[in-house]
């Protein structure tokens, strides 16, 4: 028997919640499919949980435009309902003069894209702020923040839960097929499933699971690439009260600190390609380029001072050396196929982007 619903939306991490929610609140019944146990337990889990200002991305750019967006609506959403956050700021720092020179291109970058709050700091002015820090010159950042991602997937659910929506867990798809009237879906333990939306915020799994929708043009479904990033915590106290931020290198923005609600620091995440998303073991052996990159900008920084932390793995869309691929969001209007929203390569800014990805597809919808 064939269970007949109005939208389904496949995958329970901060895209999916956002997305969820959104639909709900536009009077959908909407039912959210998590193949684990419990929300956000993928990247949504496995990030620096910083609310990005939107300064690196390419000038309209979807990640541009929706995580200057969706900073705005985190911070407000975050305000309204007590969620754990802070706007601490942070800066980004140059330890040569080649670097110094990249930070007048990383300003204009910001302000291209609407980030006007950006303001260049000598050596000395970042010295100020943050006496420990090491650099001959700063930019900073005052709208970069952290958020609890945990209390703020809670607070999404919660939302869609009194709209009406459901999160189901041990909801494995396993394939979908686009009929007349909506979308047919497969699940792992059997059941079938007709919904007349279907949007696949799977995350990591997205690329392989729009390459199992017949009827969908798979020249449209990216090829999937997986970009580990570890962390190592600071097992003493830190003493800065901002994020600091290397100038950006390939595939990520370089071993950054960033703290946590609690004041506990962690630096990463680097960059260290693999070949499956389940690969999630720090190897302690890589914090010796920890130490090296650190001590660039905190000199002071002790021996042993570093544990291995955690991993997460970004769901990229693009590989080795090429360009940090766009968000790819789907719409029927895109691929024209009624009833399905593809979401792809939603890596970082996705958390802070993640109400206003929401925005734009139920806007979209609703055009």
């Amino acid at each position: 028997m064939t269970e007949r619903v109005d939208c389904v939306v496949i995958g329970a991490g901060v895209v999916g919640l956002a997305v969820a929610r959104a639909l709900a609140l536009r009077g959908r019944e909407v039912l959210v499919l998590e193949a684990e146990d419990a929300i956000g337990t993928s990247t949504s889990a496995r990030n620096s949980e910083v609310i990005h200002a939107g300064i690196y991305y390419a000038k309209g750019s979807l990640k541009a435009q929706l995580c200057v967006r969706g900073k705005e609506l985190l911070y407000a959403y975050c305000a309204e309902r007590g969620i754990s956050h802070r706007r601490c700021g942070k800066l980004i720092v140059a330890t040569s003069e080649a670097q110094a020179a990249q930070l007048e291109a990383i300003k204009a970058k910001a302000l291209a894209n609407g980030v006007d709050d950006m303001r260049l700091l000598t050596a000395q002015e970042a010295q100020q702020m943050e006496p420990a820090l090491q650099c001959v010159a700063a930019l900073h950042s005052p709208s970069t923040g952290i958020v609890d991602s945990h209390g703020l997937m809670l607070a999404m659910q919660g939302d869609l839960e009194n709209a009406g929506g459901m999160v189901v867990f041990h909801a494995r798809v396993q394939s979908a097929k686009v009929v007349a009237d909506g979308v047919e879906l497969s699940m792992a333990d059997g059941m079938q499933l007709h919904a007349q939306l279907v949007v696949n915020a799977a995350g990591l799994q997205a690329p392989g699971l729009g390459a199992s929708f017949e009827g969908f043009p798979q020249q449209r479904v990216p090829k999937a690439f997986y970009a580990k990033g570890n962390y190592f915590t600071l097992t003493g106290k830190a003493p800065f009260s901002h994020l600091i931020y290397p100038v950006p290198e390939e595939a990520g923005l370089g071993v950054h600190l960033t703290l946590d609600m609690g004041g506990q620091a962690k630096f990463g995440p680097d960059v260290q390609w693999v070949d499956n998303e389940f690969d999630l073991q720090v190897d302690p052996a890589r914090s010796l380029k920890f130490y090296d990159e650190i001590r660039k900008y905190w000199p002071a920084l002790k021996d042993e001072s570093l544990a291995p932390g955690y991993a997460g793995i970004r769901p990229k869309i693009s590989g080795p050396g090429e360009a940090s691929a766009d968000f790819v969001i789907d719409m029927p209007a895109d691929h024209g196929v009624p009833g399905v929203v593809q979401l792809f390569g939603i890596e970082s800014p996705g958390l802070t982007s993640s109400l206003a990805i929401a925005e734009y597809v139920a806007n979209g919808l609703a055009a």
